[in-house]
């Protein structure tokens, strides 16, 4: 595999595991999205309210963007070093189980740590808030980052340009027309979810398909401190081709 689709979480990852191999990096980014902490319990207002009966599902508990998100979200309410103080709580559920058990009133799971348009389907369920990763980060963070290595760069850089053209090529096409965009992926995914509703998905502010990095450094910086990191990379930039460089990230 020669490029691939990753989470900020995994692209530090494989960068830290292939710096002395096939040297992984980031062309760019590829989209900033909201995460959502969904609770159907209407008494957890905030992450103080939640209790030893609570159970928080996340997609991975130690490398998903919803384990740093939880664990950023804990540090801001309970106070420096306290970013693991929730972790007693969490479990591993891919988003399909983790909101099927949700939305069980005698489910075990009361919080759902929660992407589109699994938050969107859990808000017309009547779950509600308690808080979510753009108001606890301050603005946009990106979700999908767009990963190749070194190696392959260096060896083929016709190919690398063409393909990361083509790339550049989607992002402008989708921005031209999102419903488009919409009816394109369902056509070919068949995914079970309306026009209307991806439509709404993909219009949203919290949504923004786009090249440049958005607060990837707060995510190495909190991925070091959970030692999830050997290597701390001194900015975003040392995850990304050169070419990324260039970009107003953060």
């Amino acid at each position: 595999m020669h490029f691939s689709g990753q989470g900020v979480p995994s692209t530090a990852l494989i960068w830290d595991r292939t710096r002395n191999g096939i040297r992984a990096k980031a062309v760019s980014a590829m989209v900033a999205s909201n995460i959502w902490l969904m609770t159907r319990k209407a008494e957890l207002k905030s992450l103080r309210d939640l209790t030893d009966k609570d159970r928080i599902a996340l997609p991975s508990i130690k490398t998903s963007a919803q384990a740093l998100f939880l664990w950023t979200a804990a540090e801001k309410e309970f106070g420096p070093g306290q970013w693991g103080k929730l972790d007693h709580l969490t479990v591993s559920l891919p988003h399909p189980d983790a909101m099927a058990a949700v939305l069980n009133p005698g489910g075990e799971i009361t919080v759902h740590a929660a992407t589109s348009p699994y938050a969107d389907l859990e808000k017309k369920a009547g779950l509600k808030v308690i808080t979510d990763l753009y108001a606890v980060e301050g603005g946009a963070v990106t979700g999908l980052n767009f990963v190749s290595t070194e190696v392959f760069r260096n060896a083929n850089p016709v190919t690398f340009a063409a393909v990361v053209a083509a790339f550049d090529e989607a992002i402008d096409w989708v921005n031209a027309d999102k419903p488009r965009a919409a009816q394109f992926y369902l056509d070919v995914s068949k995914e079970k979810i309306s026009l209307e509703d991806l439509t709404r998905i993909l219009m949203a502010p919290d949504y923004i398909f786009g090249k440049t990095p958005h607060r990837v450094g707060a995510a190495i910086e909190m991925m070091h401190k959970a030692g999830i990191l050997k290597a701390k990379p001194q900015s975003w930039k040392d995850m990304y081709f050169a070419e990324a460089h260039a970009l107003a990230g953060d």
